[in-house]
């Protein structure tokens, strides 16, 4: 196992934060302003990074994913589109296997890379997810949270329960399910999380949190037992919408939902958006550059590994 490893990550799409929506304006704003952004800051510090792109996305701006391959990052799928509808714990089957089977093409065509890993949007999947992945030629997930105890304030939350007994290391997983060790050939790479997930949103929100998290995940990582660091970010959150009427979109009928997922949840997630989140990102890379810590993509870790 390789020790002291950092993957940062990053989810593109067209979800406004501060709309609470998808639209294409915002992936426009995301291909224009967040992604130099988020890539200026990788170049800076030397860091290659693997970029989860939905095939809608990528098929209303292509270049967003071309912009990436000369700095050396990572093509991945986020699944065909982040609408409701397509989540994976909801999908049948055959239904999975097209969506990844036509976005991983996509990506491929656009890109000239070969696309093998995935993590799906929301992180929701069911029981068939492993299997539409493996049956699509995909090799790496990572929409496992392992013991991250927030997903009631996310679509999917019952299904997400299993997170609380996934394995936290890397691993095969079983055939039947993302959640467990297996010897089918699909790897898991679990995001970090520490009660609540170690994520951008996490980090604009909440940045005390994240200061304690950080320090508890090093110490998994560098004395106990090798863990990689898995963070996650998205370049909308780079981005600056408040000149704009806000709204918040009901996407949910239960009223409970709609209050914990929609209201309560967009209210927080829009602190530091924009400019305001460099630093902060910043702060994060500088504490693991500073312990010495590599940084690769998900895919080269996998390979350094042996797990691939």
């Amino acid at each position: 196992m390789i020790e002291k490893m950092c993957l940062l990550t990053n989810d593109v799409e067209t979800t406004s934060i501060w709309l609470n929506d998808l639209r294409d304006a915002t992936g426009l704003k995301v291909y224009r302003e967040g992604m130099p952004i988020l890539l200026d800051i990788y170049k800076k510090h030397n860091i290659k990074s693997t970029f989860y792109f939905t095939g809608y996305i990528a098929r209303l701006v292509p270049d967003i994913v071309k912009m990436i391959i000369k700095d050396g990052h990572e093509v991945a799928s986020h699944g065909k589109s982040h609408l409701k509808e397509n989540g994976f714990d909801v999908m049948s089957f055959e239904r999975q296997k097209r969506h990844l089977a036509e976005t991983k093409k996509l990506l491929e065509d656009i890109s000239g890379q070969e696309v093998i890993s995935f993590r799906s949007p929301a992180l929701r999947v069911n029981e068939d997810t492993g299997r539409a992945l493996i049956e699509t030629g995909h090799k790496i997930d990572s929409s496992v949270a392992s013991q991250r105890f927030d997903f009631f304030m996310s679509f999917g939350g019952m299904k997400k329960l299993k997170w609380l007994t996934a394995p936290r290391l890397p691993y095969h997983t079983s055939p039947d399910s993302l959640f467990t060790k297996g010897d089918g050939p699909l790897i898991e790479v679990p995001l970090s999380a520490l009660f609540l997930p170690y994520v951008g949103t996490t980090m604009r929100i909440f940045p005390w949190i994240t200061n304690i998290q950080r320090h508890g995940i090093h110490l998994e990582s560098s004395k106990i037992n090798g863990k990689p660091v898995v963070f996650d970010i998205h370049p909308n959150e780079f981005i600056d919408e408040s000149d704009e009427p806000r709204k918040i979109n009901k996407r949910s009928k239960n009223p409970v939902a709609y209050l914990l997922q929609d209201v309560i949840r967009s209210q927080l997630k829009t602190k530091n958006l924009g400019k305001d989140a460099i630093p902060l990102y910043e702060k994060e890379i500088m504490f693991y550059k500073n312990r010495g810590y590599q940084f690769s993509t998900v895919q080269e870790y996998c390979r350094k590994s042996g797990l691939l």
